[in-house]
């Protein structure tokens, strides 16, 4: 079998009823089961039910994708699947890449998402932070006209502008304050931008404005046992594959107010001598991303048992 790597998506590709197409598999059910116990509430409801507008709050959509990501990852290795050669997260994905990896258990990781997820929303209250995607333009560019935003806002710092998401060749995403984005949207238009798309999320992630959080999530991870790593997992701040617990609490802190380097994450496992890249978890925003960042690999999907079939036959 060709070597592969796993990754594993965030928010964004949450959707009612994602789960739906595996019906009763063991996998998936006893991954809710788990996944609802650990957190005292019944996440299988919400990710069959909705309604969309309560998948959608931060505080709901962390847990449920997840235990998305990790519902299909453990399907996969029922069904006689092998670990991959290497795993990555985009943002809280990066999440089911160390329960995938056996760093940090499900009943750990559902309730540490949770009080990630909360603690961002009261970083920044909801209206006064926002995001933006920006198509078309080099990520040295946006990060320049950033800096040129934030300059211009003045107010010591007040109103700030950060490049946060290199997700692919022509998409970053940016995020701060709600006046220094738009201000940055307007700067990065006239710097040759095709499009700047406002965001419809409820806070800046990974921001410094989310520095509050992280520092409550820093205190979580610290009363955590992590386990060795099972499997590499390329970490998301610094593109790196760290085996020490506190290297891996320290980069999952910093991952928090710190950019999504994803470009180079792709990069990182192209060097690791691998041309397959399996998303696994709802959707195919990553899959879609891995063949603009390097045409030389492939990039596929895991969601359903259709595709779980598709992975099985691709990788030989």
């Amino acid at each position: 079998m060709k070597p592969f790597a796993f990754v594993f998506p965030g928010q964004g590709s949450q959707a009612v009823g994602m789960l739906d197409a595996w019906g009763d598999h063991p996998a998936v059910r006893d991954t809710l089961a788990d996944a609802s116990a650990a957190l005292g509430e019944d996440l299988g409801a919400l990710i069959a039910q909705g309604p969309k507008e309560a998948l959608a709050l931060t505080t709901n959509t962390q847990p449920v994708m997840l235990v998305a990501g990790v519902a299909c990852w453990r399907a996969w290795r029922a069904e006689g699947g092998v670990a991959p050669a290497a795993v990555a997260g985009h943002s809280l994905g990066e999440y089911s890449a160390l329960v995938a990896a056996e760093v940090l258990t499900l009943a750990q990781a559902v309730p540490l998402v949770r009080l990630r997820a909360a603690a961002m929303q009261q970083a920044v209250p909801v209206g006064t932070g926002a995001m933006a995607a920006i198509l078309g333009l080099d990520a040295q560019k946006v990060i320049a006209g950033c800096a040129e935003a934030t300059a211009a806002m003045g107010q010591a710092g007040a109103e700030v502008v950060e490049a946060v998401n290199f997700n692919d060749p022509a998409q970053t995403v940016i995020a701060g304050s709600k006046a220094a984005v738009d201000k940055a949207c307007e700067v990065l238009k006239g710097l040759g931008a095709k499009r700047a798309l406002p965001l419809p999320v409820s806070a800046p992630f990974h921001s410094s404005l989310m520095k509050p959080a992280a520092e409550q999530l820093k205190a979580a991870l610290a009363a955590l046992e992590l386990g060795a790593p099972r499997i590499p997992v390329v970490n998301n701040i610094d593109v790196a594959v760290e085996q020490e617990a506190d290297r891996i609490r320290d980069a999952l802190y910093r991952q928090a107010f710190g950019p999504v380097r994803w470009v180079e994450c792709v990069q990182k496992i192209r060097a690791l001598g691998i041309d397959t890249v399996v998303e696994c978890g709802p959707g195919k925003v990553l899959a879609g991303m891995t063949k603009r960042i390097d045409a030389g690999l492939t990039g596929a999907a895991l969601y359903d048992p259709a595709t779980l079939a598709e992975v099985k036959a691709l990788l030989g």
